[in-house]
């Protein structure tokens, strides 16, 4: 017996559960650029607004990247702050979105580099993923369906892991991504469709009775 978490499991159904856009691509530019004019000329309620636009989002892509609530706060809060603080300096040259998202891989990439300095365990070799333990209020923020996937992400190996949220999550090309994986765009593609397959496998197996 399936659920839909694993039989939707395809590009389009997946884009669907990982992307909300309420405005129109050509609105949602058009704000962003509006709310960062006021950022950079010291408007808290225009920082508040990017606040409340995009946290939720890069919570959940927090959450599948590390499989831990807590870790995924603190990135997502250390992102803001660092933003916060960038006002006289930021400049944007793409969509505020992706720079946010950009901002939230890189202190997951950083993070895991800590904890591999600190030789703390890894959830690529983990037997099994107790910092999915989480408490009650956290994960009351989060569906159902981000929880099942989280766990099944937290299986894959980490480049898949990061290959599949930049693609749905982002929306980024696979030429995007490895530009920020620093490889090949085969390589990329190859990530994204064994990190697909071995995805899809772990959540039929979770949901079938």
């Amino acid at each position: 017996m399936f659920t839909p978490v694993a039989s939707a499991l395809s590009e389009k159904n997946f884009r669907k559960s990982y992307i909300k856009m309420p405005l129109s691509v050509c609105n949602r530019v058009m704000e962003d650029k509006l709310l960062i004019w006021k950022f950079k000329r010291g408007s808290r309620e225009a920082l508040r607004r990017i606040y409340d636009k995009y946290h939720g989002g890069l919570l959940k892509l927090a959450v599948v990247l590390t499989g831990n609530m807590d870790k995924a706060e603190d990135i997502v809060q250390e992102v803001f702050i660092h933003f916060a603080q960038s006002a006289n300096r930021f400049g944007l040259y793409g969509s505020l979105k992706s720079y946010l998202i950009t901002s939230t891989l890189n202190c997951v990439r950083n993070q895991r580099r800590n904890n591999q300095r600190h030789r703390l365990q890894s959830l690529d070799k983990a037997e099994h993923v107790p910092s999915l333990a989480r408490r009650p209020d956290q994960w009351a923020v989060l569906s159902e369906h981000l929880e099942c996937l989280s766990r099944a992400m937290a299986c894959l190996p980490y480049e898949q892991r990061e290959v599949i949220t930049l693609r749905m999550e982002a929306n980024m090309t696979f030429r995007q991504i490895a530009g920020l994986q620093k490889t090949s765009i085969s390589t990329i593609q190859g990530r994204y469709r064994y990190g697909i397959e071995k995805l899809r496998s772990l959540l039929n197996s979770e949901v079938t009775v």
